[in-house]
């Protein structure tokens, strides 16, 4: 039996979100980590950490530890975990927890392990690995057991997981490494090359989730937002105003490779499964679904029903809290079979 203070963590490229059993989403900080370079000395995590990003001294660094969902930075990841395993459980608990972590699809052997390490090494007693689509179907609220073709397309930080389950595994997946990062990176890149403007991440985001669109209908095309930069030609301080239409000309590429994975995975799909996902349509989930449009998108796209989760941010987090009961898919976890599921390059 799983006890009381075993968790489940979304060890996500943008946030950790944990799941406690019997208590639901106790944790959404994001997965940030400021360090005082002097000392060797962990100054901030999470939210805190974050506000530090880009405005730290000299000595103090602010760094993101996982990049495009995998472990970038071990020794930081692994301080992270046990900051926030010890704010979940208590700092001095006697049962060390035994931990469900997601890893996206496209992750390796050596990514695998360095997760799993991570976990053992913030205190958990076990870790158990299971992959992101199955977290989210789980998540979602989709029966995943039954012998029935379902389409996820989680989108989060730093990858986008798109797969085809059936009877509790994954029959064709692929793993972009495009997510809201890139997202944000993309709306950077299109001001500065537009209206000769520097902005920082935090502003490209706030653009991105109030104007931020995939698809242009008469009713979004006149939003607009006004956003600080600066001024690349003279060095100083300017402000512009962004429409929508703006944003999602900036967007079309990494919104385009997204669709595009979606459309090679279907490519691949058995004629039953795919059959099946006509009946059922596509479940969206993670943060970066919830780009203005881009389900109607999709859907015009693949001629298919798509269909945007409820609390989608949370929904792989939700999911690892499942496996905690769920035994069956714990051992598809636990024992990721050798072939594997068919990949889409």
């Amino acid at each position: 039996m799983w006890g009381s203070e075993d968790i489940g963590i979304d060890l996500g490229t943008a946030s950790v979100l944990v799941f406690k059993k019997g208590k639901g989403i106790v944790l959404h900080e994001p997965s940030v980590v400021a360090i005082d370079k002097n000392s060797d000395k962990v100054i901030a995590v999470g939210e805190e950490a974050r506000q530090m990003l880009g405005r730290t001294p000299g000595h103090i660094v602010a760094v993101r530890p996982l990049k495009d969902g995998v472990i970038a930075d071990y020794d930081m990841t692994e301080r992270m975990l046990t900051y926030f395993i010890k704010k979940v459980i208590g700092r001095k608990f006697f049962f060390k927890p035994r931990v469900v972590v997601c890893i996206p699809t496209g992750a390796t052997d050596v990514e695998e392990r360095a997760v799993r390490q991570a976990t053992l090494s913030s205190g958990a007693r076990q870790a158990f690995i299971i992959e992101e689509p199955l977290a989210a179907a789980l998540g979602a609220g989709i029966n995943i057991s039954e012998a029935t073709g379902n389409m996820v397309v989680d989108i989060g930080g730093g990858t986008s997981d798109i797969a085809v389950l059936s009877l509790g595994g994954i029959v064709c997946n692929t793993s972009l490494r495009i997510g809201g990062d890139k997202f944000d990176e993309a709306i950077i890149r299109y001001v500065r090359r537009e209206f000769n403007l520097m902005i920082g991440d935090r502003t490209a985001e706030a653009l991105k989730i109030n104007i931020g669109t995939a698809y242009v209908t008469e009713k979004n095309r006149n939003r607009f937002m006004e956003i600080k930069g600066r001024d690349l030609v003279t060095g100083l301080p300017k402000t512009i105003k962004l429409s929508s239409e703006e944003s999602w000309d900036a967007l079309q590429e990494p919104v385009d490779a997204v669709i595009e994975g979606v459309k090679k995975v279907l490519e691949v799909t058995p004629p039953e499964l795919a059959a099946d996902i006509v009946n059922n349509g596509i479940v969206m989930t993670g943060g970066g679904s919830l780009l203005d449009g881009l389900d109607i998108l999709l859907s015009r796209q693949t001629n298919l029903p798509v269909h945007l989760a409820d609390d989608s941010i949370s929904c792989v987090a939700k999911g690892t809290g499942k496996t905690l009961n769920e035994l069956k898919v714990m051992a598809r976890a636990r024992n990721r079979l050798k072939g594997g599921p068919r990949r889409v390059l």
